[in-house]
């Protein structure tokens, strides 16, 4: 702790002059047209405040770099409505924008130039009481420092458009993949056996021998050509899967492996089509590298689950050395997963073992996501009580009494507020009211404070209490 708040005060010879160094360069930027100065110094800024995210745990704001510009089919890099013969001045606008466009580079510059102050503020307490100290300060760090909702919201359209781009393009390989086996594979046998139907058409009243000779030929083509659909279909959405699911669909993998391999399941209720699918192709492919590359002779699948996530490991003892990077299937099963925020992981040092690791999150029905926990039971005496007895206040001692009074009725029957002096009387009324209404508010809140998500879940106009239990 100690040592983290001498750190943390020693920054300050670091950043105030790289705050006044930021303070020239914006003045020169805008007041001068030393517009080139701007970048590095953001940089710069950047490496400086990244040392105090590091240090409170604090991930970093900033947009994504854009990519590098590219050619037209003429050579030319085109920036707006201008073309240039070098990508120089496109890369180098590109980065302007991006540097200047962040809001998150401005809240920098604000940190930057209030953090000294701060410190020296708390300075005393850092060293006295590192612990305290050093959570104030953490939570000053990340008000300016931390991303905002609005900068996490568009991080998530980001990921999403680039997620959607990698499906979109995973589907076209896909249909493109399908459209070359039926072509190369079925179509080619299709058209081979009404050839030779038409040979046997020709011959069946000059040569029946032959003619018998090429019906059988066309027979085998005729199956041939069928298992080679098949094939095609079970690589487009195999029946077993749809049928029976991802645990049974992997069970019949494993059966048709050249391997040993052993599959374990831990699933609650059956996944969504799509995530299924893709699941079921990423331990296909894998199940494949497996029995032409490594070399292995046992595998384990173990697909489970945490909370909602959806977890498969697989594991083989071959010689090892994959390697995402170089181009592999991994890739693929990585794009295919990108659609769902899936990620992949793989550890594969030469010489084995190889484990390869899919997570796709939230992949499971709510319900499962974290565990229903029952209100205290002071809560739930205090919703039923409310619940049991906010009538009385509100309707008979209350609104109807305050109608009784309002027609001047001789009638006080039990009415608390009618026996009253005169004065007391409407205050009583409204009171009565008011407190019947604050204890219907009671029973509503108390089960909503507890798990607001299952309160929304559970409860309907009928039976509003619901979630409490």
């Amino acid at each position: 702790m100690l040592r983290r708040s001498l750190v943390l005060i020693a920054l300050v010879a670091v950043e105030v002059p790289v705050a006044l160094l930021s303070m020239l360069t914006l003045i020169g930027a805008f007041a001068l047209g030393l517009v080139p100065c701007f970048p590095p110094t953001v940089m710069l800024v950047r490496r400086v405040t990244g040392l105090t995210r590091r240090m409170a745990g604090i991930e970093a704001p900033y947009h994504p770099e854009p990519p590098p510009p590219v050619p037209q089919p003429d050579g030319w890099y085109r920036h707006d409505r201008t073309l240039y013969k070098s990508p120089r001045v496109p890369r180098w606008s590109n980065r302007w924008k991006w540097l200047f466009g962040d809001p998150a580079t401005w809240r920098d510059f604000v940190w930057l130039l209030l953090d000294p102050v701060v410190k020296a503020v708390l300075a005393l307490p850092l060293l006295a009481l590192p612990g305290p100290a050093q959570r104030v300060y953490g939570r000053w760090a990340a008000l300016l420092l931390a991303p905002t909702a609005k900068s996490r919201l568009a991080g998530q359209v980001r990921r999403l458009a680039e997620s959607r781009t990698t499906t979109v393009d995973s589907q076209a390989a896909e249909m493109r993949r399908i459209e070359r086996d039926l072509h190369d594979g079925t179509q080619a046998r299709l058209v081979a056996l009404g050839m030779t139907l038409g040979a046997v058409e020709e011959l069946v009243r000059n040569d029946p021998a032959a003619a018998v000779a090429l019906l059988a030929k066309a027979r085998e083509a005729s199956a041939e050509a069928l298992a080679e659909l098949r094939r095609v279909v079970r690589g487009i959405h195999p029946p077993v899967l749809a049928e029976r699911g991802l645990g049974d669909a992997v069970r019949a993998l494993a059966l048709d492996s050249p391997l040993a391999v052993d599959v374990q399941i831990d699933l609650p209720v059956r996944l969504q089509t799509p995530v299924e699918t893709a699941l079921y192709f990423a331990i296909s492919e894998l199940l494949s590298n497996v029995a032409r590359h490594s070399g292995a002779e046992r595998v384990t699948v173990d697909i489970s689950h945490s909370g909602r996530d959806v977890n498969v490991l697989v594991w083989d003892d071959g010689r090892g050395g994959a390697d995402a990077s170089r181009g592999s299937g991994l890739n693929g099963i990585e794009r295919r997963l990108a659609a769902f925020d899936g990620v992949l992981a793989v550890s594969s040092p030469e010489g084995g073992p190889t484990t390869v690791a899919l997570s796709v999150p939230l992949a499971l029905p709510e319900e499962y996501g974290k565990p229903k926990i029952r209100m205290p039971w002071w809560q739930t005496s205090t919703v039923v009580v409310c619940w049991g007895l906010a009538w009385l206040p509100l309707f008979p001692q209350g609104l109807v009494a305050g109608v009784f009074k309002a027609l001047d009725l001789e009638i006080k029957s039990w009415f608390l507020a009618l026996y009253l002096d005169e004065s007391w009387q409407w205050p009583t009324i409204i009171g009565m009211v008011a407190l019947g209404s604050l204890m219907y508010g009671l029973a509503l809140y108390l089960p909503m404070c507890h798990d607001r998500e299952r309160w929304m879940a559970e409860s309907t106009p009928r039976r509003p209490w619901r979630g409490a239990w």
